[in-house]
């Protein structure tokens, strides 16, 4: 299972949200391009970057910050916020970025996803964020009436072959993910999952790497010093 470092965007700084409340915001670096540096050396092997401003903004909003993390570290990056519509995501890899994770669309125009899939490929990752198992959009400032296994089977047929999902209620808590809920989106043939969301411990890492889970996104346990990322990737991705 891959682990994967974020780093979460807002006026050019490195913050956590808890439960993606914006008025609920912890700054943890003035220089997120460091921070990307600093992942990369304790051996992240991509790296994912949520442009906050950009969620809510409806359109990438940190763009020469984006550019310059890609420009300094070797590692492939993913990057998600904003990114609404072809020409948004089209301008997201002429940043440098490797994959871009779709959540909004995916719900208003499937369409528009099923033609960046035939366009882009595996490098269209779709970010599925959901409270009590039903999706949130616009920066998770509003809900759709769509649940997420629903959403992921309906992403699956349309080609997608990887799906972040995110528990909104246990983000940025460092409680526990919620593995049945990530646990009910792995198919045999279906989409790989990656997890995001309330991870705390190495042990909550184990157990998701149990389940089927391709990879996990780890915030603000990074952030707090609950979980050193060159000792989980040792553990994790290379069996201690």
């Amino acid at each position: 299972m891959q682990l994967i470092p974020a780093i979460d965007l807002r006026d050019g700084r490195c913050v956590r949200l808890v439960q993606g409340d914006f008025e609920q915001t912890t700054v943890y670096g003035d220089d997120p391009v460091a921070v990307a540096q600093q992942w990369e050396a304790a051996g992240a092997s991509r790296i994912h970057i949520v442009d906050l401003d950009g969620a809510k903004a409806g359109r990438p909003t940190q763009t020469s910050t984006i550019a310059a993390i890609t420009k300094a570290v070797g590692v492939p990056v993913q990057l998600g916020g904003g990114l609404r519509d072809a020409a948004s995501v089209a301008a997201a890899f002429e940043l440098g970025v490797s994959d871009v994770i779709l959540g909004t669309v995916a719900v208003r125009n499937p369409e528009l996803v099923a033609e960046l899939v035939a366009q882009y490929g595996k490098a269209i990752t779709i970010g599925i964020d959901a409270r009590n198992g039903v999706v949130a959009t616009e920066g998770w400032l509003a809900s759709s009436r769509q649940r997420a296994t629903e959403l992921a089977e309906q992403m699956a047929q349309l080609g997608v072959a990887r799906i972040i999902y995110t528990d909104i209620s246990r983000d940025g808590t460092l409680s526990e993910p919620n593995y049945a809920q990530t646990a009910a989106l792995v198919t045999p043939t279906g989409p790989a999952i990656v997890a995001s969301g309330g991870i705390a411990r190495v042990e909550h890492l184990a157990r998701l790497a149990e389940l089927g889970i391709s990879g996990a996104i780890i915030g603000t346990a990074l952030y707090t010093g609950h979980i050193d990322l060159a000792s989980a990737i040792q553990t994790i991705e290379h069996g201690g």
